[in-house]
């Protein structure tokens, strides 16, 4: 990512989006303010990784079933391939799943995520991806958004996404493309896009999309992580190539983070939507925003204040 701008002098004691400790160099925290993005290479071991793959592939065969799991498969696919990898494009929500959950908890993570969030960390959104080679249909393609859309809690500036490569993820299989420094613009509308015919469930995408906003693809190797800011624009493309692009990432928020209405505002219509998947899913009659991401949220260190 050197091709995205950053500021020619640093300018210590001005930080905003990182909080003061001895883990990040003054350029890094720089280059996060300016970027609303910070890339660590090689900082999961292969080891780790290849012990999440293993789990992943249990879940898709059925071995494993983790409670509060949504596991995302493209059905057309399904009479094809059966339940197997070829058919599963996300794990998300895997808290209670001892293993991928690991992940949340490495250490090597957590010393970085508490350089955006402070010393008390909520793991609040988990996902694995497993970017299935797309048609010309495009189903694969996550249009531009800001995770924040997804989040009813605040301030956003305590929240960091941490996404890493389970192999190496470039323009072929659809790596994450990100437009350096609107971390620092608000909350816009989302929903789905109207180019696409069929759209996948949740997946929304910028209303007014600015087509002219500088892009930068995130070229990854395996092990490589970033960590990034939920304002933050970003997408990821189509696979065009014949095997898998797995990546596994965790939402982090400090405990001190506060969750908020959003009735009357731009997520209220994701609010309907998912309360309706988790009522139908779960038979449950009342259920609101607030309860399901309690239902998500792990204390992951230091103690637990609000969320």
């Amino acid at each position: 990512p050197t091709s995205a701008q950053v500021s020619t002098v640093p300018q210590p004691g001005r930080f905003c989006y990182t909080l003061d400790n001895d883990v990040l160099t003054t350029e890094q925290r720089q280059f996060y303010e300016d970027n609303g993005y910070l890339l660590i290479k090689k900082l999961v071991s292969d080891k780790d990784i290849e012990r999440f793959r293993k789990e992943f592939l249990r879940i898709c065969k059925k071995e494993v079933n983790p409670p509060g799991a949504m596991i995302m498969k493209d059905e057309s696919l399904r009479s094809q391939y059966g339940q197997s990898e070829k058919v599963v494009n996300k794990v998300q929500d895997f808290q209670e799943d001892k293993e991928l959950f690991r992940y949340c908890t490495l250490p090597e993570v957590l010393k970085y995520v508490e350089c955006f969030t402070g010393p008390n960390i909520m793991a609040m959104h988990t996902m694995l991806i497993n970017k299935l080679p797309d048609s010309d249909k495009q189903t694969f393609l996550h249009p531009m958004h800001q995770d924040l859309h997804y989040f009813p809690f605040r301030p956003a500036d305590r929240i960091v996404c941490s996404w890493t490569a389970m192999e190496r993820a470039d323009q072929d299989n659809g790596c994450l493309v990100v437009q350096p420094g609107t971390h620092k613009e608000p909350l816009k509308p989302h929903g789905y896009p109207k180019q696409e015919g069929k759209a996948n469930k949740l997946f929304h995408g910028l209303l007014d999309e600015a087509e002219t906003s500088p892009r930068v693809h995130l070229v990854m190797e395996k092990g490589d992580t970033v960590f990034f800011h939920p304002l933050l624009i970003h997408g990821s493309g189509v696979n065009k190539t014949s095997g898998f692009r797995k990546s596994i990432s965790c939402h982090f928020a400090s405990s001190q983070c506060y969750y908020i209405d959003v009735k009357n505002t731009d997520q209220e219509h994701l609010e309907k939507e998912i309360v309706e998947i988790v009522r139908k899913k779960y038979n449950a009659t009342s259920v609101e925003l607030r309860d399901i991401w309690n239902f998500r949220a792990r204390l992951v260190q230091g103690e637990r204040i609000n969320l």
